[in-house]
């Protein structure tokens, strides 16, 4: 497996500015860089991708959905613009070398309402639509898309392993996978490594190894040792990054509910994460 520590845990958003981010992750002896891409127009992509090629460091770009990028919404404008931003991410990650584009790319986060089964239903077939068209840029470009089912308090549509399989399901395209976040799945996952298995290494696209309060990975009651074991069993080698929040924006914090603090430092947790991921998972 591949270790990867991803910018939000020092950044909100990432910018050309912070490619020195590069070197401090590569310093401390991750094999990956998980971008986030927040604003498309603050990245000079060419900047990035030569430096680390030149430190020999990894890209996964990972996306950042708020409304106006909701490919179920009500309103035909987000939908569109949306679709029209993952195609951009999409493009991105070919362009950069990441052989996934990972997050919730059905919804919006923070979007968590009660309506009617009609409007539910009516949502979803509005996202399933979305991504069939997806799904064929993503095998054009040769990148997978992974859908992230996040927890209840960020969303109303995909919390669980078992909402996301019948979604990707229904929408039948190679290039359509699962990113599995083991904050989101402590919370909803009545077992964790159950749905590892579940997803299965031909689905499972990417992990997203946080700890059950976002902190440093190894210092909560995640069950580290049953998911490892799972990881193994079913075969994956993809990557495990640590995605956390250290300075997030107010339209970020809001959205994922980061109130104080996750560690001492966004230094000290991504180094002392990356000495726990090797401890459970090498």
């Amino acid at each position: 497996m591949l270790f990867g520590a991803s910018t939000f845990i020092w950044v909100s958003p990432f910018s050309t500015e912070n490619v020195d981010l590069l070197i401090k992750v590569k310093n401390m002896g991750y094999d990956i860089i998980e971008i986030a891409v927040e604003d498309t127009s603050l990245i000079d992509w060419d900047t990035i991708k030569d430096v680390a090629r030149d430190l020999d460091l990894k890209i996964t770009i990972s996306g950042a959905f708020g409304i106006e990028r909701d490919i179920s919404s009500t309103d035909p404008k987000y939908r569109k613009l949306g679709k029209e931003y993952i195609i951009d991410c999409i493009k991105i990650a070919a362009n950069v070398g990441s052989p996934i584009f990972g997050g919730p790319v059905y919804s919006a986060v923070g979007k968590t309402r009660l309506v009617a089964d009609e409007q539910k239903k009516q949502e979803r077939a509005w996202c399933v639509e979305t991504l069939r068209e997806i799904g064929t840029v993503a095998a054009d470009y040769g990148v997978d898309v992974g859908l992230e089912p996040l927890n209840r308090f960020e969303t109303d549509m995909v919390n669980t392993v078992d909402q996301a399989l019948s979604i990707v399901n229904e929408v039948s395209s190679p290039n359509l996978k699962i990113v599995l976040d083991t904050f989101h799945a402590n919370i909803e996952e009545k077992d964790i490594p159950a749905s590892i298995r579940k997803i299965g290494k031909d689905l499972l696209c990417h992990v997203q190894g946080n700890e059950s309060d976002r902190g440093t990975p190894g210092t909560g009651h995640l069950e580290w040792d049953g998911i490892g074991v799972a990881l193994k069993q079913i075969g994956y080698d993809g990557a495990v990054v640590i995605e956390t929040f250290g300075q997030p924006s107010k339209e970020l914090a809001r959205a994922a509910c980061i109130w104080r603090p996750l560690a001492n430092s966004a230094d000290e947790l991504a180094i002392e994460g990356l000495e726990f991921y090797k401890r459970i998972f090498s």
